[in-house]
């Protein structure tokens, strides 16, 4: 039976500016962060970067743990198209799995990375590195298996799987479940609500946000950083840009989606916020548009019920 909606939302340190990425901006204390996270009604976390949360399993419980947390997985860029570098990059992802499993986790979020620092330019694959990179998903996909995790690839904005076309060819030679994320399939040019469709039953988890289509736009065309994009509020709390993050709920919820929604609105920051200010403000909204979001469908799937029986009924 499907878990109720409410209770699988989580967040994700990047919604309060902690990114991977060298010179993103301003990083703010973990201490802060996850208390943001439950003082809003959050009791799920990613883990976030590398030197965020302790790297060790049983602190990394412990610290999410008291700020009354539970671990939710980690995202893990990963060079999966090189065969020279496959080996060592597999073996990273294992050290995190273990991790992550140790610590409580159940997912594990990959990214195709390009191999270059940032996400400001995604590369194409000729069909020889494509054979490569589905080589490279499976023997991550089995080492996150082995931890008892299950690993999915995220179509991310600035690595080998990113437009349309990718999504699609993943989808077609690959095995691998996918996270979907609202917000970088928009930004590569997909439309979220199509994908949540077609690919519902690949779909393992969900990275939500909502997007100016404006910025969005830009970015693709080459015209605006990445970087410098998210920074201009690229990424809107849920309900206040121009997707359709209802529709794509509402498509994963049909299909019997009983994976976490993840509240992920990329940030940069360039200081640290006054209290009950900044991040703190959007991912609330973000929050409080999910849940009654839940309350709708919830109410739409009760009426179907209902006109179901009345139709069987009066047969």
């Amino acid at each position: 039976m499907t878990r109720p909606l409410p209770e699988r939302i989580a967040g994700a340190p990047i919604t309060w500016g902690v990114s991977e990425v060298a010179g993103w901006g301003h990083q703010m204390s973990p201490g802060r962060v996850l208390g943001e996270m439950a003082a809003i009604g959050l009791r799920a976390t990613e883990r976030g970067p590398d030197g965020f949360l302790p790297a060790q399993a049983g602190a990394l419980r412990r610290t999410v743990e008291r700020a009354g947390m539970t671990l939710v997985g980690g995202f893990v860029p990963a060079v999966l198209h090189v065969p020279s570098v496959l080996e060592s990059e597999v073996s990273r992802v294992g050290r995190h799995a273990d991790v992550l499993s140790a610590a409580g986790a159940s997912a594990l979020v990959l990214a195709a990375s390009t191999g270059s620092s940032g996400y400001e330019t995604s590369r194409s694959l000729d069909d020889e590195t494509w054979d490569a990179l589905v080589a490279g998903l499976d023997a991550a996909s089995e080492m996150a298996r082995s931890h008892g995790l299950m690993a999915s690839l995220h179509p991310h904005y600035g690595t080998v799987v990113a437009g349309p076309d990718d999504v699609d060819r993943v989808l077609e030679v690959s095995r691998i479940p996918i996270c979907l994320d609202t917000g970088h399939l928009a930004v590569g040019g997909a439309d979220p609500v199509t994908v949540a469709a077609k690919a519902a039953e690949r779909v393992v988890h969900v990275h939500l946000k909502d997007v100016s289509s404006e910025l969005s736009e830009r970015v693709r065309a080459g015209s605006l950083g990445y970087q410098e994009a998210v920074a201009m509020r690229m990424y809107r709390p849920l309900g206040r840009g121009d997707l359709d993050v209802a529709g794509v709920v509402a498509a994963l919820e049909r299909a019997a989606y009983d994976g976490w929604y993840v509240l992920e609105q990329d940030m940069v920051l360039d200081a640290e916020p006054v209290n009950g200010t900044g991040p703190i403000e959007d991912a609330r909204a973000s929050y409080e548009f999910l849940l009654e979001l839940a309350t709708v469908l919830d109410g739409q799937e009760q009426e179907r019920d209902v006109g179901v029986r009345a139709g069987k009924e009066g047969a």
